[in-house]
């Protein structure tokens, strides 16, 4: 089944201009045009989008994903490459999991803080401290 760039947008919940900027920058090097030029979409292409915003999501450069496509346009003899880039990039999400975890745990302890107070119970303490 082929998709227009309305079709495949809808189905995955990306933008059209997302789309558009990922062929833009190499991210879909196998998005073809029908006899109008329009682009047309498969279900492969439309996964591999998804797969292309989840990296942006977690924060990869486009850089790096670039990196990663034309790593695998060369084929499988690649993928040592293309495994070290996403080694790397779960180090960075582990680091930065550890600090959301850490804020969240703050903005918990403030929140369980705010309960109390506002139940009547004496809470002492510098309003803005870390609650360590």
């Amino acid at each position: 089944m082929q998709f227009t760039i309305k079709e495949a947008s809808e189905r995955l919940g990306i933008p059209p201009h997302t789309i558009r900027f990922y062929e833009k920058e190499g991210l879909l090097p196998h998005i073809r045009r029908n006899e109008s030029g329009n682009r047309v979409f498969d279900d492969e292409d439309l996964d591999w989008i998804k797969l292309m915003a989840c990296f942006r999501i977690t924060g990869m450069p486009i850089s790096s994903l670039k990196r990663i496509v034309d790593l695998a346009l060369q084929g499988d003899s690649t993928i040592p490459q293309r495994k070290a880039i996403l080694e790397r990039h779960k180090q960075e999400l582990q680091r930065r999991q550890a600090e959301l975890d850490d804020a969240f745990e703050a903005v918990n302890r403030k929140l369980t803080k705010y309960e109390s107070i506002e139940k009547g119970e004496t809470v002492s303490g510098y309003e803005f401290e870390m609650d360590h």
